[in-house]
């Protein structure tokens, strides 16, 4: 089929091959990538003219791994794969934040990017190969694209540094980050660590770059046997009005510099503000030109804006709102604000808010994985929501987000490795971060929130944890930079740099990073970070005012929990026939009742609001599992009723004969004159026969001997 391949040497062993011009060649692009028996088919493909009134780039990235490629067959009722699990959603998400701000900035062709994962190996994560995937279907496309880029996963086990690591090695790191980079600079970074130095996270940028270099290189190569990949195709998406637009910079910019140095806290003025610079502007334009002239005006404007605000900062060092380039906002922090939750907090930092909800459950409660790769369960986790009115708009809401899905996971990543977990501690957890307002770092808000509603809620929690997100302008004439601690939301908006550092007081436990341009140095990264850290410092300062330890016991509103074992041959026993007896003991007490079998124990869960009703399903439990002993006596139910006695139930599902002459010392013509069916009486355990196992049983053992009668009972 003509197929052509370039092989790239990961140098541990294991190589890259990417082949072209066998699979998808009415795609502009398609590649299929190869690791092992691990493939992945990225298709690319660009609209040849974009849409009237488009200024932006409208590109679109879906990841998605198909079941067959494990050989399983999908979950649910229709037994195909639907819309993308969490999982897909955040690989997409890496992959475009890598690709996005390399495309052309006049280039505004609808494009979308789609990978298939159509091949997987149990331990090899696919996910670390999915930009390298869409990036070399680009490659051999003629679609205008300034990469390529590459991207990592790079762990760190036993103090040493991992290429793209199997589910194993990932279990035992204590740095787990996804690297994307061009040739020559880092441009996105995700991922998780257990409270490691900022000198360590540079080590492992730079340790990645290399790695990312040689899979840049190998798209060259193969780009280069392509023919429709040189050169890529010519365009023409924006039209360009040159007199408009110095009218624009020359009326604007002096009066947007000028707002911008009002030093306006109150976003919605400042913005209503701007607004009125661009409608003094409008108002010049001759009526009968307007509706020609009002796109392009709006274009121009917002580039007149980013500049004057960009070198108001560069050229003062102080920001839009009045703050220094280290500044954090002001934070106010309050817990236990819902009385009725497991767990509350509101954090509240400028224009940002968050209010946190921490729910405790059972085992019950833990989330089903059941991708085409990963599959099992999850004891933790954290949905972050944004709706509109946290930033003043009114909107329809069509389910979660992607952005909604990536925030929550960032700050998930963030606080679970300072989850403990021990027999104190058995709960299945949710956060669930509600952003009441929005201007800047509203997912770093849900870190700190998250983390003081954990420890309101008595959630067994290490360190607390705070985010915080640095921001970055640069101009690359004058050399001059700003590293902004806390950004606004017009600072991102407008900014070269998206960096988001949690940590505790000893070290990082998460990042993200978004880097909008070219050439940013190794250096002013390392100036970021240590600027980052003091930030999370001042942040956990004000948290720990607030509260700075777990509390010492959970509301009384939590489930309460006990754990015991019993002998796994009694595990059917509670459980009973279909689940009948297992399922009255937890109406009847009011709990819920976990057994799981380990080794040669059933392991007994009971969680109950209740402690009366988890305390009698103790009892009752024991009772099943207990052995009956010669010479005990019990108190029992009698159960049925013959000639020659009655049968008594002297512990849950084990009952003995209580003969007629065991029942009191006279003699007794009827056993109905003394005893009633339900009626509890107490007895004593004569004996157990060896072979059968049936029990006999005395009453008139515990009774007072009659006067004068000195016959043994």
């Amino acid at each position: 089929m003509n197929a052509i391949t370039q092989n790239i040497d990961l140098g541990d062993g294991r190589q890259i091959t990417i082949e072209t011009g066998k699979l998808a060649k009415q795609a502009d692009g398609s590649v299929i990538v190869r690791v092992g028996d691990t493939m992945l088919l990225a298709t690319v493909v660009s609209n040849k003219e974009a849409k009237e009134d488009v200024d932006f780039m409208p590109l679109s990235v879906d990841y998605q791994e198909k079941y067959a490629s494990t050989g399983r067959f999908p979950g649910g009722f229709f037994k195909r794969e639907a819309r993308p699990s969490e999982h897909e959603i955040l690989t997409a998400r890496l992959v475009d934040r890598a690709l996005r701000p390399l495309f052309p900035e006049d280039y505004h062709a609808e494009t979308q990017v789609l990978i298939y994962l159509i091949s997987a190996e149990k331990d090899t994560p696919p996910e670390a190969y999915a930009a390298l995937a869409a990036s070399s279907a680009l490659a051999v496309s003629n679609i205008p694209f300034n990469g390529p880029i590459s991207e990592v996963c790079i762990a760190r086990v036993n103090g040493e540094f991992v290429v793209n690591p199997s589910f194993e090695q990932l279990e035992e790191a204590d740095l787990e980050l996804m690297i994307a980079a061009n040739m020559n600079d880092i441009n996105m970074v995700e991922g998780e660590m257990k409270e490691v130095s900022e000198e360590v996270m540079m080590e492992a940028l730079k340790f990645a770059h290399e790695i990312i270099k040689k899979q840049i290189q190998g798209q060259l190569d193969l780009a280069a046997k392509i023919e429709k990949a040189n050169p890529k195709r010519e365009y023409c998406h924006e039209n360009n009005d040159e007199d408009l637009k110095k009218a624009v910079w020359d009326f604007c910019y002096d009066k947007v510099y000028a707002v911008a140095s009002e030093h306006l806290a109150d976003k919605h003025l400042r913005s209503e503000k701007f607004g009125a610079v661009a409608e003094e502007f409008i108002a010049t334009i001759p009526e009968e030109e307007l509706d020609d002239k009002k796109s392009l005006i709006k274009r121009y404007f917002h580039d007149v804006e980013k500049a004057a605000v960009r070198n108001m900062v560069l050229d003062t060092k102080i920001r839009l709102d009045g703050r220094k380039t280290d500044e954090i906002r002001p934070i106010w922090c309050e817990i236990d604000y819902l009385p009725s939750a497991h767990g509350s907090a509101v954090f509240t930092r400028g224009e940002t808010q968050s209010l946190t909800t921490v729910t405790l459950g059972t085992k019950l409660d833990e989330q089903t994985i059941d991708g085409a790769v990963y599959e099992g369960s999850s004891n933790f986790l954290l949905h972050y929501n944004f709706p509109p009115f946290s930033v003043g708009e009114a909107r329809f809401i069509r389910g979660t987000s992607r952005r909604e899905v990536g925030h929550g996971n960032l700050a998930l990543r963030a606080l679970k490795n300072m989850i403990v977990r021990d027999e104190s501690n058995p709960y299945t957890i949710r956060v669930v971060s509600d952003i009441l307002e929005s201007n800047g770092s509203s997912s770093m808000a849900t870190v700190c929130a998250g983390s003081l509603a954990m420890m309101d809620a008595g959630v067994h929690f290490a360190k607390p944890v705070s985010g915080i997100a640095m921001g970055l302008i640069t101009d690359q004439e004058s050399g001059k930079y700003a590293i902004l601690s806390d950004i606004l939301g017009d600072e991102d908006h407008l900014g070269d740099m998206d960096f988001k550092v949690t940590g505790t007081i000893d070290g990082i436990t998460a990042c993200q990073m978004d880097i909008k341009v070219d050439g940013l140095s190794y250096e002013i990264l390392a100036e970021a970070l240590e600027q980052a850290k003091r930030g999370r410092h001042h942040i956990l300062g004000v948290m720990n005012d607030v509260i700075s330890a777990p509390r010492d016991d959970y509301k009384e509103n939590v489930p309460r929990y006990m754990k015991f074992s019993i002998p796994k041959e009694f595990i059917g026993a509670v459980i009973g026939p279909g689940g009948k007896i297992i399922q009255e003991l937890q109406k009847e007490t009011e709990t819920t009742i976990l057994i799981e079998e380990v080794d040669e124990f059933g392991i007994v869960d009971i969680f109950s609001t209740n402690k009366e009703g988890m305390q009698e399903a103790h009892e009752r439990i024991k009772k099943i599992v207990a052995v009956p002993e010669i010479g005990e006596v019990y108190e029992g139910k009698v159960v049925s009723i013959v000639a020659f006695g009655a049968f008594v139930e002297v512990l849950p599902g084990k009952e003995g004969l209580l003969h007629i002459s065991e029942i009191a010392h006279e003699r007794i013509k009827d056993v109905k004159d003394v005893l009633k069916v339900g009626q509890m009486v107490k007895v004593k355990l004569k004996d157990i026969d060896s072979k059968s196992g049936k029990m006999s049983l005395s009453r008139k053992a515990l009774l007072p001997k009659p006067e004068g009668d000195n016959k043994n009972s």
